[in-house]
């Protein structure tokens, strides 16, 4: 595995369990100053993309462990919308129309030319900036994205930019959980040195403004690993 540390500008993540064009893709990225994580099958690529943090998923068909239209079919169902683009050797139409209805965005058959490959993730992160939500809603709780209030039935509470961030990441990826890396690389940057009491500090903090508001949702720790929200009772 191969992963990509700049925090700014486009984040993709190439699924391809052939190792030299892998690496190939991921310094294809590289080049144009995007962060790239390269992974080798389909079960590894499930879990990276899981973590909501990319702007664009490459995803090869034909992996070991779980084939590329599983990995994007248990993306859907758990309701992730990052953009994937489908790679293949396969031309077939009922192939191309399989990955589509699994949710795939796009589809590329092999061979292709490295720029219609840029071009297509470009195109596929435009679209998924032009998709403007206003809020996120976990059970009783509804996050309000332009003016940071969190507002459980008539009553609210203002949250400040990194309680904000933390819980935009945690609602965004209600099904798993959140890797404590990913919350202080997508937060306070990598090369902050913050550390992982920083985010006990702001998990703390939420589950006060929680309280506040009388939520049954509750976030629960995995030690040593990350956050996820939760129903209490």
């Amino acid at each position: 595995m191969k992963t990509g540390r700049k925090r700014n500008g486009m984040r993709v993540l190439v699924v391809e369990d052939e190792a030299r064009l892998a690496d190939a893709l991921g310094q294809i990225m590289a080049e144009k100053k995007y962060a790239a994580d390269v992974v080798y099958d389909g079960a590894d690529g499930l879990d990276y993309a899981r973590s909501g943090q990319y702007d664009v998923v490459v995803l090869d068909v034909m992996l070991p462990k779980l084939n590329g239209f599983e990995v994007v079919r248990r993306l859907r169902e758990e309701k992730n919308a990052t953009p994937v683009l489908l790679l293949t050797a396969r031309d077939e139409v009922r192939d191309k129309v399989n990955g589509l209805d699994c949710g795939a965005d796009d589809y590329m058959t092999k061979p292709f030319s490295p720029e219609e490959l840029l071009a297509r993730v470009r195109a596929l992160a435009r679209r998924q900036g032009e998709v403007q939500l206003e809020t996120l809603c976990y059970d009783d709780l509804t996050l309000n994205l332009s003016t940071y209030d969190l507002t459980r039935a008539e009553k609210s509470v203002h949250l400040g930019f990194k309680e904000f961030e933390v819980l935009r990441i945690l609602m965004s990826n209600p099904s798993i959980v959140v890797l404590k890396d990913t919350l202080i690389s997508r937060v306070w940057g990598t090369e902050s040195g913050a550390e992982d009491n920083n985010v006990e500090a702001y998990i703390s903090f939420l589950r006060k403004k929680f309280a506040f508001l009388g939520s049954r949702v509750g976030i629960t720790t995995q030690r040593k690993v990350g956050y996820r929200l939760g129903v209490e009772g």
